[in-house]
């Protein structure tokens, strides 16, 4: 696996990533991690492969975008020093154009999405062993959608981040693809963006698979 021995991961984004984890930081027993991917990587981490060591930090905070990340950065990544960071940024980014059109002041347009996150990669880059980037998804078969075609293009930023970077992408949407050619998206999240424990499975299954993680 690509993550060494007794590395610290940090794992930040929006409410997919926060599930209710504690605060100021979620990490450690008790549902600390949150209900969601994160914990799951962190389960599996723990039965397959104990004697890594590896500590998960998940520092997910509801309805956040990356203008909303920027503000947090240096309190919630630089400061906590890991080893190996994971993001998983701009459901909000492009969710907000959709169900509130009109408030254009709180939405970020894809340049400044593309831009906050660049920025926000190469301040960490550098203490880094290794950088995942998940790209953005909305559980949506079709492509025509146009929340899920402007989720598309913030994804395909991402993808073009990963390379500039240097990081392990983790190609969200192309996961839900898979499994949406079996079932509706109701059967992985109500409102096509908040997963149940299927849709976080095929997040943490999809993270796991990048960092190469072996089953």
């Amino acid at each position: 696996m690509k993550i060494s021995r007794q590395s610290k991961l940090v794992m930040i984004g929006d409410s997919i990533t926060d599930c209710g984890r504690a605060q100021p930081v979620g990490e450690g027993q008790a549902g600390a991690l949150g209900n969601g991917y994160v914990s799951l990587i962190d389960a599996l981490f723990g039965a397959a492969c104990p004697a890594l060591g590896i500590r998960v930090v998940n520092v997910g905070s509801s309805g956040h975008t990356a203008r909303d990340l920027k503000q947090r950065w240096r309190r919630d990544v630089l400061l906590l020093k890991p080893d190996w960071l994971s993001i998983l940024i701009g459901i909000n980014d492009v969710w907000r154009q959709f169900d509130l059109p009109h408030q254009k002041e709180i939405h970020v347009g894809l340049e400044e999405y593309e831009l906050t996150l660049d920025e926000l990669c190469a301040a960490a880059r550098p203490q880094l062993q290794g950088l995942v980037l998940m790209a953005p998804y909305f559980i949506e078969p079709s492509p025509d959608d146009p929340m899920r075609a402007q989720m598309d293009r913030y994804g395909a930023a991402v993808k073009r981040l990963a390379k500039k970077h240097q990081a392990l992408l983790v190609d969200t949407q192309a996961a839900f693809n898979a499994v949406l050619k079996h079932v509706h998206p109701m059967a992985l999240a109500w409102d096509r963006v908040h997963p149940n424990q299927t849709g976080h499975m095929i997040i943490a299954r999809a993270f796991l698979r990048a960092v190469g993680f072996k089953w």
